[in-house]
């Protein structure tokens, strides 16, 4: 579980709860029971899901659960092992082909592993450095349809907000006519409002911040990508380890570097 989403959601939730909480302690009219509504909350959630389906393609939709199950996952943005990886592949390629068949099973890094496995299989250094850098280009567009969508619920939730901030004062106005309507008029604004409340709520502290997140793991994977792409490469050309450490250094921050 990805710490630092779980710490936001909960400081965003418990700033906000407290916030109201202190209002009302200082003699503010209403309570927490104001801002429940299941009719608001069916028009946010209902109309923001209905306008995904229409405008992304149903696999993609269905997928979706799967791109926020990625994002619940901590990041690993500490590249420096994977320098100790390549190190090591590299060490054992310079014994020969057949070792270095044999190691391709102890890379525990996948991307890597299946890099190497096209070194193995007798493919020269600017063909592997096509084919993994194709992976790299369409996982990256992949990504960025889920980050797409998840930008899309982050700009659509507010707007149907609106909507059903509408509707409410459609219907309070539409009172207006019946005895008393008018006595009701801070009660309906109020139920027409919360709506907007909702989509504002859900925008900004879940869907657009997950959109951010999901944009920003994609870039340290495509970092780390880069540096096994050049690893796979170097191993390609039979560079020494030695050489192999310090190109793959360049990619890694100083405070990372190996230089056993």
């Amino acid at each position: 579980m990805d710490i630092a989403l779980i710490i936001g959601v909960v400081l965003g939730l418990v700033f906000m709860i407290g916030s109201m909480q202190i209002a009302f302690m200082n003699g503010a009219a209403g309570d927490f029971g104001n801002f429940v509504d299941a009719p608001s909350f069916g028009i946010v959630i209902g109309g923001m899901l209905a306008s995904i389906f229409v405008a992304f393609p149903m696999p993609h939709v269905v997928a979706l659960g799967k791109a926020i199950g990625a994002i619940l996952k901590p990041a690993d943005d500490k590249m420096g092992p994977l320098v100790d990886e390549a190190c090591g592949i590299a060490e054992i390629a310079r014994k020969g082909a057949s070792d270095l068949e044999k190691g391709v099973d102890s890379i525990k890094t996948y991307f890597f592993k299946d890099g190497i496995q096209l070194v193995v299989d007798g493919m020269g250094a600017d063909e592997v450095v096509e084919i993994m850098e194709t992976r790299v280009e369409f996982r990256e567009k992949r990504e960025k349809l889920q980050y797409d969508m998840l930008k899309a619920m982050g700009d659509l939730a507010p707007a149907w907000g609106m909507v059903g901030t509408l509707i409410g004062l459609v219907l309070m106005l539409a009172g207006f006519g019946e005895p008393g309507g008018a006595d009701n008029l801070g009660a309906g604004m109020a139920a027409a409002l919360i709506t907007t409340f909702y989509g504002a709520v859900f925008a900004n502290l879940f869907f657009l911040p997950m959109a951010q997140k999901m944009g920003n793991k994609t870039n340290i994977t495509s970092m780390s990508s880069a540096l096994l792409i050049e690893a796979a490469k170097l191993i390609a050309q039979k560079k020494h380890p030695l050489i192999v450490r310090e190109k793959l250094n360049s990619y890694i921050p100083p405070a990372e570097w190996k230089r056993e």
